[in-house]
């Protein structure tokens, strides 16, 4: 079944495909369950509802992690002190790029994350910003088969436009 986003990108697949090959690029070089982290924090602070569900549902599933409070309030949800400031990161990387410098990186060097693990929470923040804007510029509604998610679960992951209806 095509998703929402694929049909998006139906005029331009080649740009479709460059961001698949960019964002698998990223995933590579990273722990998966911080990946899902960094870019659920940025999707929650991009307001894509649409990213929130689908990395939200991997973070449940995956690795059974208590999302909805996450989403909530990342600081209060009982994550270790590394992914309270990933995502930390990944938010400041969506709010004012500008004004990330060594003082907002270094918390994440004495936490033992080394520079290509700052760099890689940094390519995740930015390449959600551009899927993520793109899709909710376009109008591009989630697919509506995050319905059949948990609602507790689902009505948190819904930070900006609805879930498709069909």
């Amino acid at each position: 079944m095509t998703t929402n986003f694929e049909r998006a990108f139906a005029d331009r697949p080649e740009v479709y495909a460059a961001w698949v090959a960019l964002n698998s690029a990223i995933k590579q070089g990273m722990d998966l369950r911080r990946y899902e982290l960094a870019t659920l924090a940025a999707a929650r602070r991009l307001r894509s509802s649409y990213c929130c569900l689908a990395h939200g549902r991997v973070l449940h599933e995956n690795f059974g992690e208590p999302v909805a409070e996450i989403v909530l309030d990342h600081r209060a949800a009982g994550l270790d002190e590394v992914d309270v400031a990933v995502m930390d990161l990944a938010e400041r990387v969506v709010d004012d790029a500008t004004a990330i410098g060594d003082a907002e990186l270094q918390p994440l060097r004495d936490l033992g994350l080394s520079e290509t693990e700052i760099m890689d929470v940094v390519l995740a923040a930015a390449a959600r910003c551009f899927f993520s804007k793109t899709l909710d510029a376009l109008g591009v509604e989630p697919d509506a088969s995050y319905r059949d998610l948990e609602p507790t679960l689902r009505d948190a992951l819904v930070v900006g436009r609805p879930i498709a209806r069909a």
